[in-house]
Parts: C-alpha cells; structure tokens; sequence
C-alpha cells in the first residue's frame, strides 16, 4: 500500500477521470474556486490597506503622541464643563521645560479664516498655530525661506508659512517668500514655503492649501476658550510607556488632580495606534476569510454529491478491481484521492483568479491599494484547505465504494 507506483497511478487515474468529465469537474469544483479566489482578494485588499495605513503610520514617526482634552466617562457636565478640560498653552510649556522624555513638542490650533492674495481671495482655509518644534515633530521642513523660530512665537510676529498647493489657489508668485498676504484681514508675510504632503494623515483633509502662523498669534485670533492639541515626539519609541507617565504625571500637577481624580486629557501614543490597528486588521481578515470560507463548505458539498454519482457509476469497476485482488483501503484511497485532486485543482484555478483580482485591485485610481497582493501563507492555507475539503468530503463516498460488495457489484448495469 505504502508502494510509491500505487501512489503514481492513483493520481495519474484521478486526473484521467477529471479529464474525461471536464465539464462536469469544472462545475463541481465551481464553489472551490469561487471561494479561494475570493478568499485572496479579500486578503490581497486587507493586506494592501494594511501596509498602506501603517506606511502612513510609519511616515507620521514611531515615536509621536498625541494629548487630547477628554471629559471623564460618566461624569456629570457641570462638574467638568468644557472650559475646564480644554488644554491650555502654559500646559504644552510644562511639558516641554519638564519631560524629560519629550524631544519636541507644539501645541496645535486651527482656525478657518479668509485668506487674500492681491490677485485672489480664499475664504475659509484652515490656519494652523503652531511652535517651531512643528517642523521636527511632523517631519516637515522649507523648501523655500526659514522656519519658524521661537522668536517668531515669543515676538507675535505676522509672518506665516504656507505650501505650494497654496500658493497656487492664491495665484501668488512662485518665488512667495516675502510677499504680503491677508489672513482674517490682518496683514501677514511669507516666511518660507513647507513641504507639500501627497495627503494629510490617512487622507482626510478637505483642501490642499495649508497656511501656518505663530501659535501665540493664532490665540490672539480666536476665542478665550479655544480648541488646542499637542502633538510630539518621545525620545525614543522604547521609553513611550514612561514618557507617557512622565507627560500624565505633569498635566495632572498642572491642573490639580488628586490621585483618586480622573484624568481630563488623554495621552496616545503612536505605536498603539499601530497596535489597535494591526489586531483590527487581522480580525477583519478572519471574518471575511470566514464569510467567505462558507463558498468552500458549498464546494464541498457539490463535490460530495458528484463522488456520489461517480461510485455509482463505476461501481462495475470497483466490482472488478476488487475481483482481481483491490483491498477496500485501496478503493478507499483511490477515490479519496480524486476528491482531494479535484478539490486541489480548483483550489489552483482560484489562487490565480485570486491573483488576477489583487492585480486588477492595484489598478483601481483611488482605492490607494497599490500594495494589494496575496502572501505566501494565504496561498498555502487555501491548498490546506482545498485539500481538507476534499478528505472531509470526499470520505463518503470513499467509504461507500469501499464497501461494496464485489459479487453485487459485477451484477450492477
């Protein structure tokens, strides 16, 4: 039994009998391919999103955090009203002069207002405050004039930064360091053009100008309780855990929380970010490998059927084999054999519409899945699991024409 030739010509005789009924082989192995290869496009999609996100991740720095105003879960509102979350200037300063941990810091403010060029006028752009640190911590530096320095913050200067989608919708000339624009009708000079970014942070930006001023000059230019973030960079992603500590423990000083208080910000840092991300991707992929898995148990039962029909129909032969010395095992494994084969073959023929998919998937404009493709591991579980469709529901019938009787089966028409 264990002789390799038997092995040989089981195979050879299951591709001889898929080959004399191909029409009928394609049909019944139909719901194998339709679920392997939607099983990989589905997984060449999740795995281009994936390395398209944490390469967005990546380009954001390992190292980045993020502070937020947060008002406690259930707490009341007049206890902790908004006024009494928000963050404050003086508290991205105590961060910078005491964590020693923190590389570089800014706070953030946005505030939309009209912007005007000699020869345009924008209404509504999104103007961002920030410190000079902003530079360092988003990894973006002039292409054209200075950054901004901390003189520029401390003084309250008018000047501004601005990128080169700007400069065109304000029709300013190429070379903008210098000229004079109007920002929320005061009068603001260009001190450097920043690098344009092919999309904010995973693409949600609304417009492609972007218009940067001192952060001490955009608090002048908006409400008493504004809206302010604080981004930074952590000395290095090993001592994330300790820096956030280290920020917590001083924005809770700064706002007098005791130890039994709950916090009224909230810390983030990027790598969790990374984290929460990659095990939400991988359950995804599971569920949709999942929903999709239900195509191949379909397969399985058409192929159950048609071995079905096959043993009837060759129940002569099987007769006949056993006549001349075919054990049952023999019989058994012959027919398994061509269950698994034809489960195996669909599973081929879906691996490469699967492919075909992914490629077609790069192509899309837009999708941003130009990193779609089917790993190795996807390829060898859908072999895995074509074959253990084919044991599983090829043994029936295996089993059946195993246990035929030979003298019934010679009398069989």
């Amino acid at each position: 039994m264990l002789n390799p030739l038997f092995w040989v010509q089981a195979i050879t005789l299951a591709f001889s009998q898929i080959w004399a009924n191909k029409s009928r082989a394609f049909l019944t192995a139909l719901g194998i391919i339709v679920g392997v290869a939607s099983t990989t496009a589905v997984i060449a999609a999740l795995t281009g999103l994936k390395a398209k996100v944490l390469t967005e991740f990546e380009s954001v720095g390992a190292s980045k955090f993020f502070v937020f105003p947060d008002r406690p879960e259930n707490a009341p509102r007049n206890m902790y009203p908004w006024e009494k979350i928000l963050l404050k200037p003086a508290e991205a300063k105590a961060i910078r002069d005491e964590c020693t941990l923190v590389k570089a810091i800014t706070p953030i403010t946005e505030v939309g207002l009209d912007v005007e060029s000699e020869g345009k006028r924008i209404e509504g752009i999104t103007v961002s405050g920030i410190w000079s640190d902003w530079h360092v911590v988003q990894n973006r530096f002039v292409q054209d004039g200075r950054p901004f320095s901390q003189i520029d913050d401390e003084s309250e200067r008018q000047v501004c930064l601005i990128n080169e989608d700007a400069i065109r919708e304000l029709d300013l000339p190429a070379n903008a360091t210098g000229e004079a624009i109007l920002i929320g009708g005061r009068r603001f000079m260009i001190a450097g053009v920043v690098e344009t970014t092919q999309a904010r942070f995973f693409g949600m930006n609304t417009s492609s100008a972007e218009v940067f001023i001192p952060f001490s000059v955009a608090v002048k230019m908006q409400d008493r309780n504004f809206f302010m973030r604080i981004e930074g960079l952590f000395t290095s992603p090993d001592v994330a855990e300790d820096a956030e500590e280290e920020v917590r423990f001083v924005l809770r000083r700064m706002r007098g929380l005791s130890p039994g208080d709950p916090q009224t910000f909230q810390v983030a840092a990027i790598d969790k970010f990374i984290a929460q991300f990659k095990t939400l991707a991988a359950g995804i992929t599971a569920i949709a490998g999942g929903i999709v898995g239900i195509s191949l148990l379909v397969g399985g039962i058409g192929i159950m059927n048609i071995m079905l029909v096959s043993v009837s129909e060759r129940t002569r032969e099987i007769g006949l084999r056993k006549a001349v010395g075919a054990t049952p095992m023999a019989i058994l494994l012959q027919f398994l054999l061509e269950a698994v084969t034809l489960c195996l073959v669909g599973g081929f023929i879906g691996i490469a519409f699967g492919r075909l998919a992914a490629l077609g998937l790069t192509l899309i404009p837009g999708a941003q899945l130009e990193q779609a493709d089917v790993p190795f591991w996807a390829v060898a579980l859908s072999f895995v699991f074509s074959a253990m469709t084919g044991i599983v529901f090829g043994m029936f019938p295996a089993i059946k024409a195993a246990r035929l009787d030979p003298i019934e089966a010679l009398r069989h028409e």
